[in-house]
């Protein structure tokens, strides 16, 4: 005589073999979900560089020369504001024909991504932040 058991639920190897599944899907899905979102708050920084070099084409267009204050800027053309996502806005004015702005992330999380810049000729750096 056959005895036949019904056996319902998961033995103990059954059970480590998908905590170890899902152990190895976190370890390749969270580096790359950080990566992406790190990309993501970088993106809204060169989007507000791009804008504030815009509103400083405008004001020396007009003017004759770029604006030494990013407030100004920004009330008079439409320029981001200070702080943009992650990252602060400020820039330079070397003379009243040259500028560079700076994109600097103050959020612990950002940190590790440093600044971005650009200038009045449009040259973008760190050159492998912007092509990203």
């Amino acid at each position: 005589m056959k005895l036949h058991r019904n056996h319902k639920g998961l033995t103990l190897i059954e059970l480590l073999v998908v905590i170890l599944i899902v152990g190895v899907l976190a370890a390749v899905a969270i580096p790359v979900y950080t990566s992406y979102t790190m990309r993501a708050r970088r993106s809204d920084a060169k989007v507000a560089l791009e804008q504030l070099r815009a509103a400083q084409e405008n004001r020396r267009a007009e003017r004759g020369a770029y604006s030494s204050s990013l407030t100004d800027l920004r009330n008079t053309w439409g320029g981001p504001a200070t702080r943009v996502g992650d990252y602060d806005l400020s820039f330079t004015v070397a003379t009243g024909t040259t500028f560079t702005a700076r994109a600097m992330p103050w959020n612990p999380r950002q940190v590790s991504d440093g600044s971005l810049f650009i200038d009045h000729n449009g040259t973008k750096t760190p050159a492998d932040k912007w092509a990203k």
